[in-house]
């Protein structure tokens, strides 16, 4: 009789707090819009995985879909570099080559990953956990994922949920950031538009050569790089139109089905509710925050030195992150309501592209050092 009741006999207050979670991240979906199609599967594996018995994850030892679906596209970084080479399909990087002073807000936006690196060892995470915590402050989920399932795999969850979370809220946690650095003035300046086109040698031997110099310079990154810059191959070969489009919609969304529900699978609650994962995810705050702030103050940096004609929008700086194209519409939003027609959005798509680029340099440094620095 005790077994027909197992179901409800079983319910801790664990339980019904991940219920509650899964359904506020299905809420920011429907409601909010925010990353639908990342945090609509997360929060409903979520539920899933904290169901009595946790069938859909493991049940007397054998393991149901959503563990299969773990094991075979998360611990083996299988889903997100097949997420990365999605991104490269649909990345254009001609506005970067047509203002390649872009790239260097893809670097200063890194600050906060490195700047969080300390703090978390501050509080007591080792070396290895603190790279993976300060990674979310890219705002790139499939770095993320990768680097912590390398080195952080019992925060797994906390981690993809903040990365996720955090790129989704960038219209919200951006704007403050900015109006808190810049002036109105600032902000209303224009920027002129570079018109030539880039020639397209330039564009198909880039991402071979990128790919190459990765190689040579930090080999563990070449997953993460190769599989963006393939993406982006086959979009600038021209020759292969239909598996572009492929990797760019049927693929991307398949994946990122699969990487979400398999993300809140891995959200149960005996790993997830503890103080490491409040910590974890107000650090990854502090990250996004410090990564967006670092754009910023790069930016107003460059302007001291440059003649009041060629002066940049600080605002560009913070699309340095790796939200793409979601920061770059936000700043031309910010940009088009302090003054109405004053169009930065290809200067933004173009230090959003180096913040692409820029996240995964970062995460590849951080796999190469951090174990060098951790003996």
């Amino acid at each position: 009789m005790q077994d027909v009741f197992i179901g409800f006999t079983s319910i801790t207050w664990k339980m019904l707090v991940m219920y509650g979670i899964g359904g506020i991240l299905i809420w920011l979906a429907i409601k909010k819009e925010y990353e639908p199609m990342l945090l609509l599967p997360i929060g409903f594996g979520a539920i899933l995985v904290n169901l009595p018995l946790a069938i859909a994850w493991e049940h007397e030892g054998v393991p149901g879909f959503l563990k299969i679906l773990y094991d075979s596209g998360i611990a083996n970084e299988l889903f997100p570099l097949l997420i990365f080479i999605a991104v490269g399909a649909m990345i254009d990087f001609g506005p970067l080559f047509r203002n390649p002073l872009m790239i260097f807000f893809g670097a200063a936006a890194q600050f906060g990953i490195f700047a969080t690196m300390i703090v978390a060892t501050l509080l007591g995470f080792d070396l290895k956990t603190a790279a993976s915590i300060g990674i979310i402050g890219a705002a790139d989920g499939p770095t993320a994922i990768y680097v912590a399932n390398k080195f952080a795999r019992d925060y797994l969850a906390p981690i993809s949920v903040a990365a996720y979370s955090y790129m989704s809220l960038v219209p919200i946690i951006q704007p403050p950031v900015i109006k808190l650095l810049t002036t109105k003035q600032e902000r209303r300046i224009h920027m002129p538009l570079h018109e030539k086109q880039s020639p397209k040698w330039l564009k198909i031997l880039f991402p071979i050569i990128v790919t190459m110099t990765a190689g040579f310079v930090a080999p563990i990154s070449v997953p993460l790089v190769g599989s963006l810059m393939f993406g982006n191959l086959l979009r600038e070969s021209g020759v292969v139109e239909r598996l572009s489009q492929v990797a760019q919609n049927e693929l991307a969304y398949l994946v990122t089905l699969l990487l979400g529900i398999s993300i809140g699978g891995s959200m149960s609650a005996e790993k997830f509710l503890n103080l490491d994962t409040l910590l974890i995810l107000a650090m990854g705050l502090v990250a996004f925050i410090f990564d967006t702030a670092g754009g910023v103050l790069f930016a107003k940096l460059i302007n001291l030195f440059l003649p009041h004609e060629r002066k940049m929008n600080p605002m560009i700086g913070a699309c340095g992150i790796s939200a793409f194209p979601m920061s770059a519409r936000v700043i031309q939003k910010m940009a088009n309501e302090e003054e109405r027609g004053n169009i930065i959005l290809m200067q933004a798509i173009g230090a959003n592209v180096s913040g692409q680029l820029g996240s995964i340099i970062a995460g590849g440094l951080v796999l190469a050092l951090v174990p060098l620095l951790a003996k």
